[in-house]
Formats: structure tokens, C-alpha cells, sequence
């Protein structure tokens, strides 16, 4: 059985970093890109950890093992990663400094757990985690990613713009819930 919680051991977040190697665009053929899709960024530990101190990621777990991710990344980590330093420029674009969010700094589901629920599941427990001090979540996809584009439209998350970022086209896009 399936259940959702945020990180809590350095065991877990390593077992976050396997998965993401996996499904780095290197360890893919073109086929699985296209079907399954991808993670564009590769964290490090350090920068996981920090990111997890900050705000805790979010986990799908079959007893201990780590089957699906959704990371938590607080503004505050904005200049850390260089691919997504143009994602905050236009979050600031089309909200100002003054809404708070939470990025979702990244999404994957383990291939055998896929089309059971889980990236729902996901979404919903972070949004909860993380309610009332941020209402909008959001992230960037890839528009070559069209999986995972058609995923996060199914969950309710809307388009706020589409840039080009070093010959890179992506999608900005937000899911947003009133808090309780």
C-alpha cells in the first residue's frame, strides 16, 4: 500500500537522488523520453537537504522504499539552481513580490508505480502540507515534456506563460487552492 508524508531521514532523500538519476534525460532512450517523460535538474545532496530543512519534500513510500517525489523549493533557493533562475523572473512577472508560493522543484514516479494515482496523490498531500501559507504552487515544464505538460493540466494546474530559456521553450504553470 501506498502512503503520502514528507521526508524526514537522509535515507529517504538519497533514495529521492537514485530515482531522479533514472530519469535524467542521459539514462533515457528518445522513446521513453516522449512516452514517460523526464526530470530536467539533477540536485545534490547538499542542496536537497537544504531545500528539505527549509520546507519538506513530499513522498510516496511502499513501506521504506521511495516510489514518487514531489520537491519542495521555497523561493528563498532562487538563485541555487542556474536553469531555474529564469522561471523566477517570470514568476515575478506575472505575480509581483508579494503572492506567496512554493515552487515544485520537481516530480517523478518511480516506472513501475506509474498511471496508479500517484502524481494526484502527490499534489494533493502537498497542497495540503502546505496550506495556509502558500495557496499556489508552482513549476516550469518543459514543452517537450508533453507527458508530464498533459499530467499537471489533469490535476488542475493552469498555464501563466510560455518562455525560451537557452534554446529551451517552457511552460510556466500554477495550481492554486483556497485555503480552509
Amino acid at each position: 500500500m501506498i502512503h503520502y508524508t514528507r521526508v524526514t531521514r537522509k535515507a529517504e532523500l538519497e533514495q529521492i537522488l537514485q530515482l531522479q538519476l533514472q530519469n535524467m534525460p542521459a539514462a533515457l532512450s528518445s522513446e521513453v523520453k516522449q512516452a514517460e517523460g523526464f526530470v530536467t535538474v539533477q540536485h545534490d545532496l547538499d542542496l536537497l537537504t537544504r531545500m528539505n530543512d527549509r520546507c519538506a519534500h513530499i513522498v510516496a513510500k511502499e513501506q521504506h522504499k521511495i516510489v514518487g517525489y514531489a520537491l519542495c523549493m521555497h523561493p528563498h533557493f532562487r538563485e541555487e539552481i542556474e536553469v531555474l533562475k529564469p522561471m523566477f523572473t517570470e514568476i515575478d512577472r506575472a505575480f509581483g513580490a508579494n503572492t506567496p508560493y512554493m515552487i515544485m522543484g520537481q516530480i517523478c514516479i518511480d516506472k513501475k508505480y506509474r498511471k496508479q494515482g500517484i502524481f494526484r496523490m502527490l499534489y494533493k498531500t502537498m497542497q495540503e502540507a502546505l496550506l495556509p501559507e502558500f495557496t499556489t504552487i508552482i513549476t516550469e515544464v518543459n514543452t517537450a515534456n508533453s507527458r508530464s505538460i498533459q499530467a499537471h493540466y489533469a490535476v488542475g494546474f493552469n498555464k501563466l506563460s510560455v518562455y525560451e530559456s537557452q534554446g529551451v521553450r517552457w511552460e510556466l504553470i500554477a495550481l492554486t487552492k483556497n485555503a480552509p
